[in-house]
């Protein structure tokens, strides 16, 4: 019995174990039901937008000259106002430099031309006797000699020259007095008081404030975007497209309106960009917040044409191929190909490619497969599409 009992039991478990298996329930194996992925979309709407084309470029007069000596002198004289930075009106005398030479050679002009003056009354007075004696005792025809004409013609030739020599010496005279050819500001000075200058000696650098340009470069596909006629001379410098130039002045954005007035007459080989240049009136006056200072880099937009019949879009919603996924009426994902007008750093202009009223996805899908199906966010759903949620 001790060995028949243990083996009984060995046997009797194997059957019930055998039992057990062979009479275990089938199990129903279902696959995964794989939820589709939330979206968000935003519709597409046709717009009419205004191309404003961005550019930048530093400030630079449009008057900036090197002011030099006309006659050599030591300076004697300097306006308050004539120093780096100063301010300066049309006219106003800035340097003077000691006029006594040019005094003194004034005067002596002045006595040649009386010494011409009196040699031409002789001679006329001698020619006049000389015609009168030969009328009453010569014969024949007189030499020119006889009647003194080389004479007169070298008297009134040194009566021009002084003449000239005159006009000369007070035009030098009033080069010792440098006024100011436009309204300006001074970039640099280069003399001081008591200083000796010689002709042609550079006094300063100056530049006019009545007009202040920006150089902007802008690539020749932008320009389908501007009013600008390139072939023709502009005939009215208020007839450009409008610009505005902004740049930050102590943490502060500032804005100035100016208007492109032409362009640079070729192309940049170097960079295939063409420069236009835009102009601000009066950039110091009052009516600037700040005033457009020389030199300062600024951003520009400028007021482009306006198109309709384009769609906006965010940036994530195109990709680098030109194109954005759209979801149809029955919640199924399309890739479309777009036509972009062009990308900016908050949107993107879309020329074609889009309906009115579809749905562009904006976010939410990370692998994309044609014809895939998603879920929209409530927000994002009509009026008969919320009716069948709510139904379901």
């Amino acid at each position: 019995m001790k060995i028949l009992l243990p083996i009984l039991v060995l046997l009797t478990g194997a059957v019930g174990a055998y039992a057990i298996v062979s009479h275990r329930p089938a199990l129903e194996t279902q696959p995964a039901k794989a939820e589709p992925p939330l979206v968000s979309v935003v519709r597409a709407e046709p717009q009419t937008v205004r191309l404003n084309v961005r550019s930048q470029g530093v400030v630079m007069p449009r008057n900036e000259i090197d002011w030099v000596a006309e006659v050599a002198g030591k300076v004697i004289r300097l306006n308050p106002d004539f120093v780096a930075g100063g301010f300066f009106e049309m006219g106003e005398e800035l340097l003077g430099l000691d006029p006594r030479d040019y005094d003194q050679a004034v005067l002596a002009a002045e006595a040649q031309l009386a010494e011409a003056k009196r040699r031409l009354a002789q001679e006329e007075a001698e020619a006049e006797q000389a015609r009168s004696e030969w009328q009453a005792l010569g014969e024949g025809q007189p030499s020119p000699l006889i009647l003194h004409e080389p004479q007169l013609a070298e008297a009134r030739a040194k009566l021009k020259a002084a003449e000239a020599d005159l006009v000369k010496a007070r035009v030098q005279r009033s080069r010792c007095e440098l006024h100011a050819p436009f309204a300006g500001r001074v970039l640099a000075k280069y003399v001081g008081l008591g200083q000796y200058v010689q002709p042609g000696e550079k006094l300063a650098r100056v530049y006019a404030t009545d007009v202040a340009e920006v150089r902007l470069p802008v690539s020749t596909d932008q320009l389908a975007y501007l009013d600008l006629d390139l072939g023709r001379r502009n005939g009215h410098r208020d007839e450009g497209p409008r610009v505005i130039l902004t740049a930050d002045l102590g943490n502060v954005e500032q804005r100035w309106e100016g208007r492109v007035v032409r362009s640079e007459a070729q192309v940049d080989d170097a960079t295939g960009l063409l420069h236009l240049v835009a102009e601000v009136r009066e950039p110091y006056a009052q009516k600037h917040p700040q005033p457009l200072l020389t030199g300062l880099f600024v951003k520009a937009e400028i007021d482009g044409r306006e198109q309709s019949g384009v769609f906006v879009l965010p940036p994530g919603a195109v990709n680098a191929a030109q194109e954005a996924l759209v979801v149809d009426a029955e919640r199924h994902l399309h890739i479309r190909r777009l036509a972009v007008l062009r990308t900016e750093a908050d949107r993107v202009l879309i020329g074609g490619g889009l309906a009115a009223g579809e749905k562009v996805v904006i976010g939410g899908v990370q692998v994309p497969v044609e014809g895939m199906l998603v879920r929209l966010e409530a927000g994002d759903l009509g009026p008969e599409e919320r009716n069948d949620r709510a139904s379901n």
